[in-house]
């Protein structure tokens, strides 16, 4: 790979719903950066390494359920068993693409129990599961995906918006908590990204020029308009941040 960037050479990361998406391209980035990766979904992840391996990069793609603790495990096991060593996961996997706009009433408490399981424990188990491996390698670090809408208190997705709010929570919590490890932990908080889920769905195709027309910057933000901040949270570029939920979305939330 002839790159010009290579602040994470050495460095090993997970990624979580890297198969497509947004996920996809933090993991493209992190190996365009020298990372070696782990790419991680519950679907093979096989176009997300073949895009890796074209660019001459290392990876491994891994089957896993964030919501299941030995899924986790083994997925970080393969990771060392691969690599030798974690010091960065990407936090990516949630539920967002499939859920319907709703008023909070008519959201069912089985959908907002599963976004609620996917989203806030799914990402508290796999940083339990990475923590012995990143405390082995004397540190790292974390960056959780929180939500602009969080900050803007976005309509008809309650459940969506209460649980990236908790993820700005967890993230400042356990700052505090691994610090002493030299673990640091951030977030970032994407607006709309116009992934091919999120173009295939029709509510967000109705609702994407209203969005687009609230910006500073106006135009449709793309997967790899998250990546330079993910690198630089993911890189000893932020090596005195931590806690901190950067908002990426055109300039809507000024936070």
């Amino acid at each position: 790979m002839d790159r010009k960037d290579h602040r994470l050479d050495g460095r090993v990361a997970i990624v979580t719903g890297a198969a497509q998406g947004i996920g996809r391209a933090y993991a493209l980035a992190l190996a365009g950066a020298g990372a070696r990766v782990c790419v991680s979904d519950v679907t093979e992840p096989t176009e997300t390494l073949a895009q890796i391996r074209e660019l001459h990069g290392e990876a491994i793609g891994v089957v896993a359920n964030i919501t299941d603790q030995p899924s986790l495990e083994a997925m970080v096991a393969r990771t060392i068993h691969a690599f030798g060593r974690l010091d960065v996961l990407v936090n990516n996997a949630a539920l967002f693409g499939s859920l319907r706009m709703r008023p909070f009433p008519e959201i069912s408490n089985e959908e907002w129990d599963q976004v609620m399981t996917v989203n806030v424990r799914g990402t508290w188990q796999t940083i339990k599961a990475a923590l012995p491996a990143l405390r082995q390698a004397g540190g790292g670090s974390i960056v959780n995906i929180s939500s602009a809408t969080t900050f803007k208190g976005s309509p008809l997705l309650a459940h969506y918006v209460a649980s990236k709010g908790a993820i700005v929570g967890l993230t400042r919590a356990l700052a505090r908590e691994l610090g002493p490890d030299k673990i640091r932990i951030n977030a970032i908080a994407p607006g709309l990204v116009m992934t091919a889920n999120v173009q295939e769905h029709a509510d967000w195709r109705e609702a994407k020029g209203g969005i687009v027309a609230t910006r500073a910057l106006q135009r449709d933000s793309v997967p790899e308009d998250m990546t330079g901040v993910m690198l630089f949270l993911a890189s000893d570029d932020s090596g005195f941040m931590t806690g901190q939920t950067i908002v990426v979305d055109g300039g809507v939330v000024m936070h």
